[in-house]
């Protein structure tokens, strides 16, 4: 009698391409995710990472996006491809113990004598609830946390009248922060967002977090980009999408 066929469907490997990342030359800037349809690029550590061999289709749609050339393409015995199929949205994260007091929410009153703009507490984008009351028919400003530092007029020119939420898409989790972004969008009810970042390369990630955080709420809302050089000069104002 012969024996069962085992099933090699998980372990199966062919000789296909590839893309692989050069972590020395990858800057962090997350280019390269937008470029890439089956979501097989992550930005972790600051680095872009091939999250699983599998869902690349080894086309290389994403090798003219890089500016460092840290991408490139191989031939290698590796797992089939396989379209990945769309993401269920993650389950809450529970936190046990006390909660970071830096997490409360709070609406803060500004005060013209410190010309701070500043309405409401937390800021950090992973520290903000969904669900906080300041974000209701909020005009949110998301800005990469170098901004307030470079440009001078940040309280003035952006801030006032806006609710903030800031952060850095190179050195943070840029899944978290558009599985909380997308939860705002989605919660919140906002009415408009401009995503401020600064003209280095690392910090272009910002802007592809937002918009794929807004694709995912599925929501329409309007969105601008700012672009801050380090100068502290405004160079590029347009829609997010231009």
């Amino acid at each position: 009698m012969p024996l069962p066929r085992k099933n090699h469907r998980m372990s199966e490997q062919v000789t296909r391409k590839i893309i692989r990342i050069d972590e020395e030359r990858c800057n962090g800037c997350g280019q390269c995710i937008t470029a890439c349809a089956e979501n097989a690029i992550r930005l972790i550590n600051g680095k872009a990472r091939l999250v699983s061999e599998k869902y690349c289709d080894g086309l290389g749609a994403c090798l003219g996006e890089c500016p460092t050339g840290a991408l490139t393409i191989v031939e290698e015995a590796v797992e089939a491809f396989e379209r990945p199929a769309p993401k269920a949205a993650p389950a809450p994260v529970h936190h046990e113990g006390p909660a970071c007091p830096s997490a409360r929410a709070r609406t803060l009153t500004p005060r013209p004598r410190t010309a701070s703009a500043l309405s409401h507490w937390p800021v950090q984008i992973r520290l903000v609830p969904p669900a906080a009351p300041f974000l209701h028919r909020a005009d949110l400003l998301v800005a990469a946390d170098c901004v307030p530092i470079a440009y001078a007029g940040f309280h003035r020119d952006f801030l006032a009248g806006k609710v903030v939420v800031v952060g850095c898409p190179k050195f943070d989790d840029g899944e978290l922060y558009i599985h909380r972004l997308a939860d705002i969008f989605s919660q919140a009810d906002v009415k408009s967002v401009t995503v401020v970042v600064m003209e280095v390369p690392c910090c272009q990630g910002l802007r592809w977090i937002v918009t794929e955080a807004l694709k995912r709420s599925g929501m329409r809302i309007p969105a601008e980009k700012v672009v801050i050089g380090l100068d502290g000069a405004v160079r590029q104002r347009a829609p997010l999408g231009a």
